[in-house]
């Protein structure tokens, strides 16, 4: 279907999105889907780790019993984005933020070329995970959760973790352990259908896109009084979810982690769609709408365009997120220059040493 002039779109999406919205006043749907095995054999879900690091983290997530792909996937997201080139000002370095003194005990050649290089993707990735398994050997006699200690460790250090008999009463641990695990079900393939979670929190993130219609774009806007109220796609999903009391990222990509990731057929309202420029990249993400029903998104398209109505039938459609409160709490934060903080751990858990 070809789209047509906003207004005409706007009626019949529209009495979609007002659809859902009383749908959500009387009654909601029940939850779907099964809790997740003991194993940490998990496989990671479609479009939420570069292609030329998947095979990587699935095989190095299983290195020891306490870890899985997706931890592994969402503790390198969290410290560096999947970015073989970042370096901290702790002067930490690589994918998996290692400083020097701790690379030389626990960098692994993960390539087999006859060298542990910081900066290599392979190398950085099997470190992460022998780093993280020689936690989990450490604190392996305190009693709960075992993947819980690990993490705990890794923020705080083995000691805190056995003096405390398990995870610290720290606020940051605490806080590094939940953001870690809530992410990683962001890069776990579902084993059934995602949870429908519709509430009064997606209905509200769509009615205030919908007070937005007609606003023009504009690149890098936020709805600032200064910027004359207008948004881009990503300021429109923050503006929109940060109004029900969910604080997103700022970027698309990072958006992109808020939550578990439904199927096309699984589509609910509320749920944001994504577009990439490489399907098998998500660090090319470049648009973001929110799923209004009947295959229609709410979007802030493009320079020239107004905030509106689109179809989801478009070129680079990569999939979906169901955002929840938890899962976006735990994404890291973006500095000025683009480099990540991961959240709860300033210094500790970015450097480890």
């Amino acid at each position: 279907m070809v789209l047509g002039k906003a207004g005409a779109v706007a009626a019949g999406a529209g009495a979609v999105a007002l659809g859902f919205a009383a749908l959500v006043t009387l009654g909601t749907f029940a939850a779907s889907g099964t809790t997740q095995g003991s194993t940490n054999n998990l496989p990671l879900s479609s479009g939420t780790v570069p292609a030329a690091y998947q095979p990587l983290i699935q095989k190095w997530g299983t290195l020891c019993p306490e870890i899985s792909p997706p931890m592994l996937a969402a503790q390198l997201y969290q410290e560096s984005g999947f970015d073989p080139s970042a370096r901290s000002p702790a002067k930490a370095y690589g994918m998996a933020q290692f400083l020097e003194g701790t690379w030389a005990s626990y960098g692994t050649d993960g390539d087999g070329d006859g060298k542990a290089d910081i900066w290599n993707p392979a190398d950085a990735i099997a470190s992460a995970a022998s780093y993280d398994c020689a936690l989990a050997k450490d604190v392996s006699q305190v009693p709960g959760d075992k993947q819980s200690n690990l993490l705990a460790a890794y923020n705080a250090g083995p000691y805190a973790v056995i003096k405390s008999d398990g995870v610290p009463p720290y606020s940051e641990t605490q806080g590094y352990v939940r953001s870690i695990k809530s992410l990683a079900r962001s890069f776990t393939a579902p084993t059934a259908s995602v949870p429908i979670t519709l509430s009064s929190q997606s209905a509200g993130a769509i009615y205030y896109a919908q007070t937005k219609l007609g606003t023009p774009y504009l690149w890098g806007g936020e709805g600032l009084p200064s910027q004359d109220g207008r948004f881009d796609c990503s300021g429109l999903t923050q503006a929109a979810y940060a109004s029900v009391g969910i604080t997103l990222p700022r970027v698309a990509n990072d958006q992109w982690y808020a939550g578990e990731h439904p199927s096309r057929d699984q589509l609910r309202p509320g749920d944001l769609v994504f577009f990439a420029n490489d399907l098998n990249d998500p660090r090319s993400i470049h648009h973001v709408g929110i799923y209004v029903g009947g295959g229609y998104m709410l979007d802030a398209p493009h320079t020239g365009a107004v905030i509106r109505y689109d179809t989801i039938d478009q070129q680079g459609y990569i999939g979906a997120t169901r955002v929840t409160a938890d899962g976006a709490q735990a994404l890291p934060q973006r500095n000025a220059d683009g480099s990540i903080t991961a959240p709860n751990t300033p210094g500790q858990g970015a450097a480890k040493g």
